[in-house]
């Protein structure tokens, strides 16, 4: 395209091309179907391999000491190189890195389900999680580029939404189903039907925008420092969980992680082009937003281990009967994400629907406390689900989008990337966090209760209703969180409606720059 009247961006000097003028793109929507399905891919594999892991244990010969790994090879591998994908996604066209993520995530996922042995089992985890973080920061970063009219962009990130933040339950049934009535193999074969759908659309369909690409030189140093500083903090959480807060190993992980990370901050602080400008860090919005998002999925994921062992150990339900127990939640954050978080995006300030989002699942999670043996599905279960998706939904929606709101097209793949680091942290954090918790308590109530239960019929009472004290301790502290996690977001995000004509972002120059590339929507 030819380069007609290029515009100033802001205060940033960089001069626009028109194909950033010339309009939105008109495949967008067919887009967002194939980016919609890469997107549930990956969601959907952070849980549905944890059904399958006791039938692969068994098959595999995996000691009970390395079964960890086949969750912690991906986490670490996702966690670590989420950042360097971003970067990879800005340097190198966000179609080619979303195209090679998925062809590379469904070699991986091919790999796992035809394992022989532990060794290859985790080495295709690992592979999983490195063409996972190719993946996951190109296909949200394609959305940020390609939806720039602000109510079609809160249109789209509702979809996204909802998908990132359902697509974990819909991973409970989906699993259920495949390690019950086919074999655990299916929960890795289910991913490469997904990705070749999404790959080959993706390849007919999206298109990079012009002048979008970030092609500075690659910052090495901070590829090595961001990558061990996050695999050192994803694996010291992993490792309190197993060995205690107290372990060396943990310990020095977590020392190790802070040296990195640090390091990290200052080489980007001086280096050319960095890895993470810290103009994408720094803002108070974006700042805000990857702050209470990370709190809020702490408290997400120890809910789901929690209710799932709680349903499936205390109530006696099969694996596909939890993970339809889990649909009302679903049900509300597709309602949630789409319904109001995508109706009132373009209306209210993102602070105004994240805060009680939050608020609202915390209420969802307040129910939850208590939780006894003999609890009613429908009578608390059900109703605390549905308040604990609308929340999510709701809040998730603005979150998603006010990451990547105002941010130049060069730096939208490593903003993308920060968000995805810190829901893969937070899980980190939500599961190690949660878990310890809820164990310690488990033993205290045993050791309390222990010189009552006489017979056999009492011990095991008792262990059922220890494991419950555990879990409603835990689900205090992740009420506590989601609380905080709404204050966050209510006094450190101060922009405006992304309804276009707003202004930009305090701080902001990219926010400038973006109000010159979309157009204002009359209201």
């Amino acid at each position: 395209m030819s380069e007609k009247a290029p515009s100033i961006s802001g205060k940033s000097g960089i001069p626009d091309t028109a194909a950033a003028l010339a309009g939105p793109d008109p495949k967008r929507w067919k887009a967002l179907v194939f980016i919609a399905i890469a997107q549930l891919m990956v969601v959907l594999d952070a849980t549905i391999v944890n059904i399958a892991l006791p039938s692969a244990q068994q098959d595999l010969g995996i000691s009970d000491g390395n079964r960890q790994w086949v969750i912690t090879a991906y986490a670490l591998a996702f966690g670590g190189l989420l950042l360097f994908g971003g970067r990879i996604a800005d340097l190198w066209g966000r179609k080619r890195t979303f195209v090679t993520g998925l062809i590379g995530f469904a070699a991986a996922s091919a790999l796992g389900g035809a394992a022989t042995g532990e060794a290859m089992m985790l080495g295709a985890r690992a592979l999983q999680g490195v063409f996972g973080a190719l993946l996951a920061p190109a296909a949200l970063s394609l959305l940020a580029v390609m939806f720039t009219d602000a109510k079609e962009r809160a249109k789209a990130f509702g979809i996204y939404g909802a998908i990132a933040g359902g697509g974990g339950a819909v991973g409970l049934i989906l699993g259920g189903f495949l390690t019950e009535y086919l074999d655990w193999r299916w929960t890795f074969f289910v991913n490469i039907p997904f990705a070749i759908v999404a790959a080959v659309g993706a390849y007919f369909v999206i298109r990079d925008p012009a002048g979008s690409r970030n092609r500075s030189s690659l910052d090495v140093p901070g590829v090595v420092l961001s990558t061990l500083g996050l695999v050192a903090l994803v694996y010291g959480f992993t490792r309190a969980e197993s060995e205690g807060w107290s372990d060396s190993m943990t310990i020095g992980m977590f020392i190790a992680s802070v040296v990195l990370l640090a390091a990290f901050i200052l080489t980007e602080s001086r280096v050319k082009a960095p890895l993470l400008p810290l103009r994408v860090l720094t803002d108070r919005n974006r700042g805000g937003v990857y702050l209470s998002l990370g709190l809020a999925v702490i408290a997400m994921f120890g809910l789901f281990l929690f209710l799932t062992y709680y349903l499936q150990i205390v109530k006696g339900y099969s694996p596909v009967q939890t993970g339809f127990a889990f649909l009302p939640m679903i049900v509300g954050m597709i309602t949630g994400s789409t319904q109001i978080g995508a109706r009132l995006m373009t209306r209210v300030p993102p602070r105004l629907l994240m805060g009680p989002g939050f608020l609202v699942a915390a209420t969802g999670m307040l129910l939850l406390t208590q939780l006894e043996i003999g609890t009613s599905y429908a009578g608390l279960i059900l109703p605390a689900q549905l308040l604990l998706g609308l929340g999510m939904g709701t809040a998730f929606m603005p979150a998603m989008s006010l990451a990547t709101h105002g941010v130049e097209p060069r730096d939208a793949g490593v903003a993308s990337a920060m968000v995805n680091t810190s829901q893969q942290v937070g899980g980190a954090i939500g599961t190690a966090l949660l878990n310890t918790i809820a164990a310690s308590a488990t033993t205290a109530y045993i050791t309390a209760h222990a010189a009552e239960a006489t017979t056999p019929a009492a011990q095991k009472l008792l262990q059922a209703q220890a494991m419950v004290d555990g879990y409603t301790s835990a689900i205090w502290w992740a009420v506590g969180i989601l609380v905080v996690s709404a204050g966050i977001a209510l006094t450190f995000i101060t922009t405006g409606h992304q309804g276009g004509g707003t202004p930009a972002a305090e701080g902001d120059t990219a926010g400038a720059a973006e109000e010159v590339r979309i157009p204002v929507v009359a209201h």
